[in-house]
């Protein structure tokens, strides 16, 4: 479990716990991480400080916890951040930094990942994106884009995956009150609570399925949004957020 520290992703690792499972805990916030593992009262939570920008670090790491507790049953890639491009340097450090995070943070691991499970012949991965991927939108150049290129290699790894064993899922919330999106200055619709994500995500591991997406209504009116011509689409997304 990455991006374990807090929102979305310390929801999911209690829960998990909860019916029992070992979960290893990562991020960067060891203070964190330990906190979240001091929660458990039900399985066990097992803090795992690390950065996913460092590719060796994450290969280390997948192999040290095959080593020491056994083989990985599900992996849910969830590191996910936003840092804005200064007005003035489109594509410079801000861009950079979220692609570093989001896209090579969750590819650092899926190779590890795929090698050990493909050994086994089974295993879950679970890719967190977002309804942002589904097509571009205002202030979210780095995020939308990035997101979507989490979405579409998921779709390209399945057609390989599905061959050895291995179930892949994306995951692509809407607005989810957490400690990013608390960040936001602009209305966000159908927010949901981190309870109500998390217990759908689980769903989600259970019931299988390629796409695990919520709130319905959102991911669908985006997904529809994103069929209409393009100058209907940039009307109605620059109408209804104001740009």
């Amino acid at each position: 479990m990455t991006g374990a520290s807090s929102g979305i992703g310390a929801e999911v690792a209690r829960r998990l716990a909860e019916q029992g499972f070992k979960v290893i805990a990562v991020a960067r916030r060891a203070e964190e991480l330990s906190k979240l593992a001091a929660e458990a009262t039900r399985g066990e939570i097992i803090s795992a400080p690390g950065d996913v920008t460092d590719r060796a670090a994450m290969r280390d790491l997948v192999e040290r916890i095959e080593r020491e507790h056994g083989a990985i049953a599900l992996a849910f890639l969830n590191v996910g951040t936003y840092f804005p491009d200064s007005d003035d340097d489109l594509g410079g450090d801000g861009f950079r930094k979220t692609f570093a995070v989001n896209l090579d943070g969750t590819v650092n691991l899926i190779g590890p990942l795929v090698r050990a499970m493909k050994v086994r012949g089974r295993g879950q991965i679970a890719v967190n994106s977002s309804v942002a991927g589904y097509g571009g939108l205002p202030q979210s150049i780095a995020y939308s884009s990035s997101k979507s290129a989490l979405i579409v290699m998921c779709e390209a790894l399945k057609f390989d995956l599905d061959k050895l064993g291995i179930t892949i899922q994306i995951v692509c919330p809407g607005f989810v009150k957490t400690p990013l999106t608390d960040k936001n200055d602009f209305p966000m619709p159908f927010l949901i609570s981190v309870e109500e994500a998390g217990a759908r995500i689980l769903d989600g591991f259970q019931n299988g399925g390629f796409e695990i997406a919520f709130p319905k209504r959102m991911a669908w009116l985006l997904k529809f949004i994103n069929l209409l011509p393009y100058s209907a689409y940039f009307w109605l997304v620059g109408k209804t957020t104001g740009r």
